[in-house]
């Protein structure tokens, strides 16, 4: 009785000693310590190690493939797909503020104006969540304040706030692209050839929106030479606080006339000429009224 009920532990092959057939099912046989406690037929091989079964393989009490459980990957089989990111909101809050920052530069939002989100989401056929979203993006950038219970206010710009604007962004171009002059060679100036042609087409269109892009584009570029992304980024946003609202760009000067500065000031770098680089610098960046 105890070699029959070792068989039986061990291999399952003998019944009580007596030896009748085990019933078919048969447990998996796990490899003990040095191959201990298995039976005549369960013999180690030389490695004594567990076979790896091939995958789709069907061993004992193993699932194939196809009968993987919920949840399980393998390397060979596509990886499930994922739920992609909801976006949505965040998306149309961008497409939102384009058309609303274009609106400014249109003239669609007039300076002094109050305008609640309800009515400028019907207008733009969608709800007013998105577009006080992207009011209070404009209101970080000076577009716009809040006025309480009501909505937004469009900002008017006097020309007090313009040439305060002008002074700061002096400060931190000019030095910069001075400093690119005395560094770089000629050619380089030849990559900023395309943004500035860019810009005279779009004054030509007489679209003040795509100027007003395509103007921000070329100082962009210019700056980026300079590899400082921090100095790019605030030279971009008082920029952009510059270009609006409309009243303050009725009085600019003729669009084709500004963008073309953006030409002759690649000709001046091109030549290294300092002293003009500096007084088309300060003439492109000063405020209507002071521009002579």
């Amino acid at each position: 009785m105890k070699q029959g009920a070792q068989d039986s532990a061990g291999t399952g092959t003998q019944e009580g000693g007596t030896g009748r057939a085990a019933p078919a099912a048969r447990v998996p046989r796990q490899p003990g310590p040095g191959g201990r406690g298995r039976g005549r037929d369960d013999a180690p091989t030389a490695e004594a190690a567990p076979r790896v079964p091939i995958r789709g393989e069907r061993t004992g009490g193993e699932r194939t493939g196809s009968e993987s459980t919920r949840g399980e990957h393998t390397h060979a089989e596509p990886p499930p797909p994922r739920t992609p990111p909801v976006v949505q909101r965040s998306s149309v809050r961008g497409q939102i503020l384009d058309a609303l920052r274009t609106a400014l530069l249109a003239g669609d939002l007039k300076p002094g104006e109050v305008y609640s989100g309800p009515a400028l989401g019907e207008r733009f056929g969608v709800s007013a969540t998105p577009v006080r979203e992207a009011m209070q993006q404009l209101a970080l950038e000076g577009a716009v304040e809040v006025v309480p219970n009501r909505g937004f206010r469009v900002v008017e710009r006097g020309a007090r706030e313009l040439a305060e604007l002008a002074e700061v962004r002096a400060l931190i171009e000019v030095p910069v692209v001075l400093r690119l002059a005395r560094t770089l060679p000629a050619e380089r100036w030849d990559d900023l050839r395309a943004p500035a042609e860019a810009t005279v087409r779009a004054a030509a269109s007489g679209c003040r929106a795509t100027y007003a892009e395509s103007d921000r584009a070329f100082h962009r570029a210019l700056l980026s030479l300079a590899g400082n992304a921090q100095l790019t980024d605030v030279a971009e946003d008082l920029h952009r606080r510059a270009q609006w609202p409309l009243t303050a760009a009725t009085t600019r000067p003729d669009l084709l006339a500004d963008a073309t500065a953006h030409t002759t000031l690649l000709d001046a770098l091109t030549a290294g000429d300092l002293p003009l680089v500096t007084h088309l610098l300060h003439q492109h960046l000063a405020p209507p009224h002071q521009r002579t």
